[in-house]
């Protein structure tokens, strides 16, 4: 996934709406990534290398776009990322969207409690340290 999404931001595409049902695997299990329909410019439309528009599926937007501040779609497009691998590990989302106690977590750089919470009920060492620092600087 990360080769694809490497692959389109050297193009100069930043996606914005990457979430799993985007992500399609051809018979070799070889990544595709699909629906470029709200893709945009790396370098923003007006080359300064931040975006502006609101584009994107709330569950998967990150803090700049959720506050309609500018941002670099590569960057946006890597937080979206990090909610797709902890879906395809832990076999649901994160946090429900970004008024979710979770997402404020992550938002406030409170991983501690984020990933204290994730924890429970989950046998120990089910995140490992190595996957925990993943996820939290992706998102």
């Amino acid at each position: 996934m990360l080769q694809a999404l490497q692959y389109i931001h050297s193009n100069g595409v930043a996606h914005r709406d990457l979430k799993p049902e985007n992500i399609l695997l051809d018979s070799s299990f070889n990544i595709k990534i699909a629906d470029f329909g709200l893709a945009g410019p790396i370098e923003g439309k007006d080359g300064s290398g931040y975006l502006r528009s609101q584009k994107g599926t709330d569950a998967y937007m990150a803090p700049e776009i959720i506050f309609k501040e500018p941002y670099q779609g590569n960057v946006v497009d890597l937080f979206a990322l990090g909610i797709i691998l902890f879906i395809l590990y832990s076999g649901h989302a994160p946090f429900k969207n970004a008024l979710d106690k979770l997402y404020v977590w992550i938002g406030n750089k409170r991983e501690d409690l984020f990933w204290k919470h994730h924890s429970q009920n989950k046998a120990p060492g089910f995140y490992s340290d190595s996957f925990m620092a993943l996820i939290t600087k992706m998102l």
